[in-house]
């Protein structure tokens, strides 16, 4: 049996996006854990766990966040088949990336994925997964090893449910996606990448309230620095200031991104705009009569 999971913030998004995207995808023996946010996603997320982790049936479990919408009716048959296929498979997710040491795992690394981010603003429209040191469009590669996944969909193995769960001490909102696969590959199990259709109901904003996301990725810088990734020199203020200067960076970079993916969507919504007018019959009729001006324009200019 295969479950899902989401921890509900806004009822009316889970209703218009994961909603859907769960009737879509689940199985007639899948379970749907889709529970009232209980205080921060970590915690929301490890009562899920615990309810799911008893389940001596379990294929494994999706967890999805309430703008998610699966889109790929088969999700299930993906997942599992990734898992039979490598039973040492601890997290598959729809994007990732590979060389990512922080939680701003899309920064500086290689990132591959399948997902759409679909927006509201300028009239809506969608984008394909994109790697946000620059805006530039993910790798589409089937399934990859990666160092970690977008927690906008991630679907665990039954080992990974019983045995790892979200450090909650790191936060409320950021950064539990990377630090749980970093647990899960400490534990000597693998995080990958399948192609999963989903779309992730997005604003074009990408960075809200920045504090909260500069603590999480100091928490959790230092959190694995104690595992060994790094032994810098020096006394500790000097690190905490070197960590919040580089969190700050990629929030600046981030911003930036989101910068890029505005002037992108502002150009489609102009490029709609003008094919509705020239698509129109008032515009081919009237077409003899531009060319005329437009030559009387020319003349007087001469």
């Amino acid at each position: 049996m295969i479950a899902f999971g989401c921890s509900i913030i806004s009822p009316e998004a889970y209703e218009q996006w994961a909603a859907p995207g769960l009737r879509l995808a689940k199985e007639p023996d899948s379970s749907v854990f889709a529970l009232q946010a209980a205080g921060s996603i970590f915690r929301s997320y490890n009562l899920i766990l615990d309810q799911a982790a008893g389940r001596d049936d379990l294929e494994a479990l999706v967890l999805v966040h309430e703008d998610t919408e699966i889109l790929d009716p088969c999700l299930c048959s993906k997942v599992r088949e990734a898992l039979l296929r490598d039973p040492e498979v601890g997290v598959i997710g729809c994007v990732g990336a590979m060389g990512a040491r922080s939680i701003a795992w899309w920064d500086r690394s290689t990132t591959v994925g399948s997902y759409m981010h679909r927006y509201q603003e300028l009239g809506g429209g969608e984008l394909r997964a994109f790697a946000s040191n620059g805006a530039t469009p993910a790798s589409h590669r089937s399934t990859v090893e990666v160092d970690t996944v977008d927690g906008l969909l991630m679907a665990l193995s039954p080992w990974a449910v019983r045995n790892i769960r979200f450090d909650e001490s790191l936060g409320p909102h950021f950064g539990y996606d990377f630090d749980f696969c970093q647990q899960v590959r400490a534990a000597g199990r693998k995080v990958i990448t399948a192609d999963l259709e989903v779309a992730h109901h997005h604003s074009l904003s990408l960075v809200g309230d920045s504090e909260p996301w500069i603590a999480a990725h100091m928490r959790a810088a230092e959190k694995w620095d104690r595992q060994g990734w790094d032994s810098p020199e020096g006394d500790a203020d000097w690190r905490q200031r070197a960590r919040r200067a580089e969190a700050e960076a990629v929030v600046a970079r981030l911003e930036a991104a989101a910068m890029l993916l505005q002037a992108d969507a502002r150009t489609a919504a102009h490029a709609r705009r003008v094919a509705q007018v020239t698509h129109t019959t008032s515009w081919r009729l009237t077409a003899p009569l531009r060319t005329i001006n437009a030559w009387r324009r020319a003349r007087r200019g001469r």
